[in-house]
């Protein structure tokens, strides 16, 4: 999925920022609050269908797809009526979590990151649709990859709404000004954006968050690096490893006075970057598909071009993440064969078309996509990348509490401040990580 974060000000409040996530990970050895059981009584046929949605950077495109969708489902359903709230990504694992905990206030159908999916079916909120899925005639065109990411011991928890991967966006009028190459190699980009940041002072050359963690990934899987190991379906960090290091350290260097100053870079998020971008505020950026709509309602529209951000050699694509978001029907639900109904009429094809020509999100129909990318070429460096070789998290409940508990940003915040050097805060980082991943079993 695409995670997003608060926008620090000040090189103060990225410090004094760390304390309160160092509270937040105080809990993270023990067992997540068990849920009881919020399987629904009742199967009603009417009534009115509860649906979050995650709040894009740029939502209006994507409401109305959704509008159009639900108004389709509600004619197809007499008696039925709909509800939408767009909540915030980053505050997601809490309310979706105090939702299973109390199904009196739970919404009927959520959607999800893939990373989550793990987790929410560990607590016990996501109904299995197995059946339905395997009933449901599009679904037999939906990518394995994107079908994993809804699966969890052999059972079906959703529908893939897109896959989405990034990519480097970069100002081509800048690139031309300063007479500079695209970069082809990781250290090419780096030093590239240094040497933007120094010609044009009110630029970032790269702009990079502290804590923009899918940004960061693809500079720790270049390296080698791994966030954890697998071993009997037990997993151990390695963040820690001589190669994780290496990967962290590249994406380190790129806060400070000679591309994207710690004061506004360390707590900045995905959204962030995508906004400075958009704004004319940064040359380059690490940005999705998903983010293709809001750059283009921007002010570089037109000034930009994307290819696949740079590994280690030449020509090389640098790992990214697998990301994407599901559709899946709460284990509570009052309302299951409308809920899933719903899910299927969110997550189909003519959804997911139109929510590509709205968003940029590709879809996660193997056909689909394959006519979305002759029609669009914008859709080419993406669609390399994930051939290339794009990784994803591991596939444990524990993540999602990793994820949310800020552990990778705090790590990067520890170091780009100066409170600790790379090997310090990445062993930090790690015995955290596995504290959790003990937990979690």
């Amino acid at each position: 999925m695409k995670p997003t974060a608060r926008t620090a000000r000040t090189a103060r409040a990225a410090l004094t920022a760390l304390p309160l996530a160092a509270l937040a990970l105080a809990g993270l050895a023990a067992c997540a609050p068990g849920t009881s059981d919020n399987s629904a009584r009742s199967d009603d046929r009417s009534g009115t269908l509860r649906v979050w949605l995650f709040q894009e950077v740029s939502n209006g495109p994507k409401r109305q797809v959704v509008d159009k969708a639900v108004a389709a489902f509600k004619q197809a359903h007499n008696g039925a009526d709909v509800q939408v709230e767009y909540i915030p990504v980053d505050t997601r694992a809490q309310k979706i979590k105090a939702a299973f905990n109390d199904p009196s206030s739970a919404p009927d159908l959520i959607e999800y990151g893939n990373t989550d999916t793990a987790g929410y079916v560990k607590d016990g909120g996501l109904a299995d649709v197995s059946a339905e899925f395997a009933a449901w005639p599009e679904a037999k065109d939906t990518d394995p990859t994107a079908k994993q990411s809804v699966t969890v011991g052999g059972k079906v928890y959703g529908a893939p709404l897109f896959v989405g991967v990034r990519a480097l966006y970069y100002r081509t009028d800048v690139l031309k000004d300063l007479g500079l190459a695209v970069p082809k190699t990781q250290d090419e980009l780096i030093a590239t954006a240094k040497k933007i940041h120094q010609a044009k002072p009110d630029l970032y050359g790269l702009a990079v968050g502290g804590a923009y963690t899918y940004g960061a990934l693809p500079f720790l899987w270049a390296n080698g690096g791994e966030l954890a190991t697998e071993n009997g379906g037990k997993y151990t960090s390695a963040i820690d490893s001589e190669a994780s290091r290496k990967g962290i350290a590249a994406y380190t260097s790129l806060f400070g006075d000679a591309n994207c100053p710690a004061a506004k870079c360390a707590q900045m998020g995905g959204n962030a970057t995508v906004t400075a971008f958009a704004n004319g505020k940064a040359a380059m950026m690490i940005g999705g598909d998903f983010n293709h709509a809001a750059v283009e309602a921007g002010t570089v529209k037109g000034k930009y071009a994307v290819v696949p951000l740079p590994g280690l050699a030449p020509g090389s694509v640098a790992p990214a993440f697998a990301g994407g978001n599901n559709i899946g029907v709460l284990k509570s639900s009052s309302h299951r064969t409308l809920a899933v109904g719903l899910m299927e009429r969110l997550a189909g094809k003519a959804t997911q078309r139109e929510l590509f020509d709205a968003m940029g999100f590709l879809p996660t129909y193997t056909d689909v996509r394959a006519d979305v990318a002759k029609k669009q070429p914008f859709v080419e460096p993406f669609v390399r990348t994930l051939a290339s070789g794009a990784k994803s998290v591991p596939v444990s409940p524990g993540w999602g509490r990793i994820d949310s508990s800020l552990v990778l940003p705090t790590m990067f915040q520890e170091i780009v401040s100066g409170k600790k050097d790379v090997a310090k805060a990445s062993a930090d980082a790690a015995k955290k990580m596995n504290d959790v991943f003990g937990a979690a079993g």
